[in-house]
């Protein structure tokens, strides 16, 4: 049995269209991979404690080094733990520099999936800023997923952070990343091989 933690974005969730997709494709194609997709805290300050809490619960998930999957804010996270463990990851439109983007989101908010209401403190910017992975041991280790009409991100930061992995950049598509489900069996592929 193989394990995938898949890792959502900001003001997203393990019921968001690509982590449903990403359950479905695995569990149609890939019946021996058991997919981890927690719901990630919208408080910044309890991410990291809460990812560390989850990898020591689930020691299955380093055994042949961590396999990970993460889209946005989820792709920041995800460079953060193969930095810190090791493994492989795929990053479906990374967020690079959270920290500088989160700025504009200071203020109460509320998860769309869960109704949870929270707010963004000037403080967790540099929460944020301690999980950046600044150098990356082994770019071959990333596959990143990237569109150019990324409304949220600049690509170009992840197309420069990760330019000696193995990219995919689309012109056009947006920051959901369109057409992502006829991504997955390459995905698979790189994770699992």
């Amino acid at each position: 049995m193989q394990h995938i933690l898949y890792l959502h974005g900001f003001l997203s969730s393990p019921k968001s269209v690509k982590a449903q997709a990403t359950n479905a494709y695995f569990e149609q194609h890939h019946s021996d991979v058991m997919l981890h997709i927690p719901e990630l805290s919208n408080f910044p300050s309890q991410v990291e404690a809460q990812l560390l809490a989850l990898i020591e619960s689930t020691p299955a998930l380093l055994e042949n080094g961590l396999k990970l999957i993460g889209s946005s804010m989820g792709g920041y996270l995800s460079t953060f733990l193969l930095e810190k463990f090791g493994g492989k990851a795929v990053l479906i439109n990374p967020a690079v520099k959270p920290y500088e983007l989160l700025q504009d989101f200071i203020g109460a908010h509320q998860n769309p999936y869960s109704g949870e209401k929270f707010e963004i403190i000037e403080s967790d910017m540099h929460v944020i800023k301690a999980l950046e992975a600044s150098a990356l041991k082994d770019e071959a280790c990333y596959k990143v997923l990237l569109q150019t009409e990324d409304e949220t991100l600049d690509y170009r930061l992840a197309a420069q952070k990760y330019a000696n992995s193995e990219l995919v950049i689309e012109e056009g598509g947006d920051h959901s990343f369109i057409g992502y489900e006829n991504h997955l069996p390459a995905i698979a592929s790189f994770l699992l091989k």
